[in-house]
């Protein structure tokens, strides 16, 4: 769909999110004025524009598959990641999916052999993916408010203009974006509301590359307010670059299969910060909060090293898979208790003060009341017969066969067949969250899905972007 950035704009093309940014740029503005590409001077592209792999002029630049290897770790210098234009920003997220698929089969082959057991379980695992696609299916229908309003910001207000292809710049954007996501991350710890959509991401009571993908619909409509900072003298083309590498380190350190990293764990956030910062025992609430740095939490005292063993999740476990209630049960109890709370600026409070505030608290709550942890805790895994959790299985990798499928047609797709997709993928991952529940009433809910998939797929609405899947279809 083709939507206009303020009265009277030229229409900007496909949706991009945090992570899709190679559109935006050219022609992207708001407030009915029509924003100009973030360009350097002939000369500096000519000289140097060749640095990063080319494709056409104008269009995202190609990544070979080491470079975007590489863009995981942030280890993509600048020489290799420098562009003049955010439309020339390459689609770095979008292209890493093969790498996330290869590194979680990784993942789930070393923990067999370390701990004789896998590094996961199918309805965690379903519950955190299906949670990742519904953060991502707002991006299909709207532009990414970050670059957006950061655009928006340099354009009309900022002091001055960094060259983009400064290594200088470059690594001050890295230490910007960093330190922007600490300060964020920080507060959706502190504030209740923020809270309440920060909480997804941690709600799973497994710790692997799957929690990594668990993330909420709701945190990315308040993150953007602490990048627009930079948008006062750093080009919008190089913030766009660092908001995905940012958002990619953060994906290979989601797991228990890597140790200790010596040296780098005075810098580097690692597989053992985030631990800690993951667990619910009393050491690690509110710990180690850095994006790819671990400095921050050094700096403002918010550091923890990993001691006892990690106990992971919520300190009072949500106890669902269902993605949508994982979504708005935080939302639903912070209502509940707005209204159930006398006074006026206690009321203030259950929304700004911390999750653990009452009236007569410390902003943040009392540590005392942080439940111990035991060693006894048991896991939120119901018993769900095998057939079931296959079947789930099959029919959950279908679901991203069509949501795949969405992301590269969508700009040929009418609105009506766009809101047809989105809303059965959302009733389908709704229907097997409560499958591997087990709940009594999930397969009226999934018979019902069946239903609804025949006569959207026999009135043209579903396709496969696989034709053995579209002939498994039609039988």
């Amino acid at each position: 769909p083709l939507r206009a950035i303020g009265k009277g704009n030229k229409a900007v093309g496909p949706r991009e999110n945090s992570g899709r940014c190679g559109a935006l740029g050219a022609g992207a503005g708001a407030g009915g004025r029509r924003v100009p590409a973030v360009r350097a001077p002939a000369a500096a592209q000519r000289g140097r524009g060749s640095r990063a792999m080319g494709s056409r002029a104008g269009g995202p630049r190609a990544t070979a598959p080491g470079q975007q290897l590489r863009a995981l770790f942030y280890a993509l210098p600048p020489g290799e990641s420098s562009f003049p234009t955010v439309e020339e920003v390459p689609d770095y997220v979008e292209k890493s999916i093969p790498f996330f698929i290869a590194f979680i089969g990784l993942e789930f082959v070393v923990s067999w052999f370390q701990k004789r057991k896998l590094s996961g379980r199918i309805n965690d695992g379903i519950s955190s993916l299906s949670l990742g696609i519904l953060s991502r299916l707002p991006d299909v229908l709207f532009r990414s408010v970050d670059l957006i309003s950061y655009i928006y910001i340099w354009n009309n207000y900022r002091l001055f203009e960094l060259p983009w292809d400064s290594p200088w710049t470059w690594y001050l954007t890295l230490l910007g974006v960093d330190f922007a996501y600490y300060c964020f991350h920080r507060i959706s710890h502190e504030v209740n509301i923020l809270w309440a959509a920060h909480q997804v991401h941690h709600s799973s009571e497994d710790y692997n590359l799957f929690t990594a993908l668990r993330q909420s619909v709701l945190q990315k409509y308040t993150s953007w307010i602490f990048n627009l900072p930079m948008a006062l003298f750093i080009p919008p083309s190089v913030f766009a670059v660092h908001l995905q590498f940012n958002l990619l380190y953060q994906f290979w350190i989601h797991t228990e299969v890597i140790n200790k990293l010596g040296p780098l764990e005075w810098i580097l956030n690692t597989p053992s910060h985030h631990r800690v910062h993951h667990g619910r025992n009393p050491y690690c609430i509110d710990k180690n909060y850095g994006g790819t740095l671990i400095i921050w939490d050094r700096i403002f005292g918010t550091f923890e090293a990993e001691d006892a063993k990690v106990v992971y999740g919520l300190t009072h476990p949500v106890n669902s898979f269902d993605p949508i209630m994982l979504q708005l049960r935080p939302l639903a109890h912070i209502w509940n208790t707005f209204w159930a709370t006398p006074g006026f600026c206690n009321k203030l409070s259950v929304i700004f003060k911390g999750p653990g505030w009452g009236p007569g608290k410390p902003r943040l709550g009392l540590p005392e009341e942080i439940p111990v942890i035991t060693g006894k805790e048991v896991l939120f895994n119901p018993c769900v017969p095998a057939y079931l959790n296959c079947y789930a299985v099959v029919h959950f990798v279908i679901i991203v066969d069509l949501y795949t499928e969405l992301l590269g047609t969508v700009t040929m797709l009418s609105q009506g067949t766009i809101l047809l997709r989105i809303g059965y993928i959302i009733l389908s991952l709704t229907s097997f969250g409560l499958l591997v529940e087990n709940r009594p009433k999930a397969g009226i809910l999934e018979m019902i899905r069946c239903l609804v998939f025949i006569g959207v797929y026999k009135l043209g609405h579903l396709r496969s972007q696989f034709s053995s899947l579209g002939y498994a279809y039609e039988v």
